[in-house]
């Protein structure tokens, strides 16, 4: 239940306004010190809040993260290892408190708390399963995709997903519109075949001026893109909350800037492909490195399995492509996440709202060698901007670590609304109190592939990563490891696992410390 340590001096409960991407860096944003994507609104947010310079991922995949984001619990403890399976419906979250202390919550856009766009990634697990679901058959299925066509006549009702009593999702990526999005924009008068498009080579485009079907300008509208829905979804339901004179709370949640990378309209030739940057470790040879990354390097983007297969960065051109393209994306953000705060300050609650701005991981954009994500623990899929403004905090900068896993209890806590059982997170107000506090000593990092001895993959099936402010330590299922000084070697390019120092083993030992506290001891405790 509430209580008044997170209300202003009237009582009042602050608004919570959580704005998320999709897939985007730390450093794809003007306040990281990025001079070339254009982004005043989300500056002025920083420019007026604390903002997290070092921030990492519990999990660089998007449900596993995600998951952990709104329950504050590591992958392993909440069960989301992988994009093929959906959370636990019985979860608890940080909207379902919310909710219970007097908010009307929703989450406007893109979910991923159920496995419906991933559904291809599931594999059949051999004998029986290690437990049964009780729950009705249908309840992971809101996020397919097909329960939202226009063939289906009634909408799945909807009043309680995950704590969110109102939800309208945008489902998938790019230029492809499914779930409440793809409504909308049939109503606007968008067309079946430009918006319910295939995920390949065949889906209809304005443009594309490059052989990687993955970047091009998509034919309809640049009114009725995924963007544009999650601001224009989110502006009502603030205006309508407000109205009614309830604390409100809201994930506005953008697709983008996740491949496929579609700019529509004139957002597309926002950057010129030959003046972007290539990074400065592209033509890293991994010497050293797990077998996969070695293999994802060498494997082109032309070839790739499914649209989101990692690949490597084997045609600068392509990586200078997708660079422009992703900064028109992020770009277009950032114009809706400024009609959002002018709603919010129209309604009159700009004194008395929280707004988180971060992502659910990052993207390698020719880093090493590689593009997109998935298995690759280095900096550009690992780490994610974080900005939290919180009415009566200071602005400021921090250096002080920080991780997804803490976003839960830190909404908790300004909110004055008390935690539950099994939060693994740490919250961190005392930071906004004092940008030189320090509220964990490391950040653990989950990633897992249970398919990979099922279908014989050379991925390994587990990956655990223990970052400190001052190195990086990775170690794999199959032995493999990567240790990097981060204050010396910033970009990741000297590995030194095979050199048995203080470094080596004070992040050895670290590791096994990390592991033993994220065991989880709420782990079938009793039910609420």
């Amino acid at each position: 239940m509430a209580t008044t340590n997170g209300s202003d001096g009237g009582g009042r409960q602050p608004n919570v306004l959580f704005l998320c991407t999709d897939q985007q860096r730390a450093d794809h944003v003007g306040f990281m010190g990025n001079e070339v994507v254009s982004t005043p609104n989300l500056d002025a947010l920083a420019a007026g809040g604390t903002v997290f310079e070092n921030t990492w991922v519990s999990n660089p995949v998007c449900m596993p993260n995600r998951s952990t984001m709104i329950t504050g619990r590591l992958p392993s403890a909440h069960g989301v290892l992988f994009n093929d399976r959906s959370l636990d419906w019985e979860a608890n979250t940080y909207p379902r408190m919310l909710r219970a202390a007097g908010y009307r919550t929703a989450l406007i856009g893109k979910s991923h708390l159920q496995h419906g766009m991933s559904a291809d990634t599931a594999v059949p697990a051999p004998g029986e399963p290690v437990r049964w679901s009780g729950r009705p058959e249908g309840w992971d299925t809101l996020e397919h995709a097909e329960r939202y066509r226009p063939d289906h006549a009634d909408l799945p009702e909807i009043d309680d997903f995950y704590g969110f009593d109102h939800v309208e999702f945008s489902i998938d990526h790019g230029a492809k519109f499914s779930g409440h999005h793809l409504r909308w924009a049939l109503e606007k008068g968008g067309r079946l075949d430009e918006l319910d498009v295939p995920y390949g080579p065949d889906a209809p485009v304005a443009r594309r001026d490059g052989p990687w079907w993955q970047i091009y300008q998509p034919p309809y509208d640049e009114e009725l893109h995924s963007t544009n829905f999650v601001a224009e979804r989110t502006t009502a339901f603030i205006e309508q909350a407000s109205a009614q004179g309830r604390p409100w709370m809201v994930k506005a949640s953008f697709p983008d800037p996740h491949h496929p990378m579609t700019p529509p309209g004139r957002w597309f030739d926002r950057h010129r492909p030959e003046d972007m940057e290539l990074p400065s470790t592209l033509d890293d040879p991994l010497t050293g490195a797990p077998e996969h990354l070695r293999r994802f390097q060498r494997f082109t983007p032309l070839k790739q399995r499914n649209f989101v297969s990692p690949c490597g960065a084997t045609d600068p051109d392509i990586v200078r492509q997708a660079i422009a393209a992703t900064y028109g994306m992020i770009e277009l953000i950032d114009d809706a996440v400024g009609r959002i705060l002018a709603t919010v300050e129209r309604v009159g609650a700009g004194a008395d709202t929280i707004v988180v701005f971060t992502s659910d991981h990052g993207d390698m954009m020719g880093e090493h060698g590689l593009l997109l994500k998935g298995f690759m623990h280095y900096r550009g899929t690992l780490q994610v901007p974080l900005v939290i403004k919180a009415p009566g905090r200071m602005p400021g900068r921090t250096a002080a670590l920080a991780s997804t896993l803490d976003l839960c209890p830190t909404i908790l806590d300004l909110t004055g609304v008390a935690p539950f059982q099994g939060i693994q997170g740490r919250t961190l107000v005392p930071v906004l109190a004092d940008p030189a506090a320090v509220v964990r000593r490391h950040v653990l990092v989950e990633d897992d592939f249970p398919p990979a001895e099922q279908i014989g993959s050379f991925v390994p099936a587990k990956t655990r990563t223990v970052i400190t402010d001052d190195a990086r330590y990775s170690r794999n299922s199959k032995g493999e490891e990567q240790l990097f000084d981060l204050q010396a070697d910033p970009d990741e390019l000297a590995d030194l696992s095979d050199l048995d120092d203080g470094l080596g083993r004070r992040m050895r030992d670290l590791m096994m410390d990390a592991l033993i506290d994220a065991d989880d001891l709420a782990r079938e405790a009793p039910v609420g």
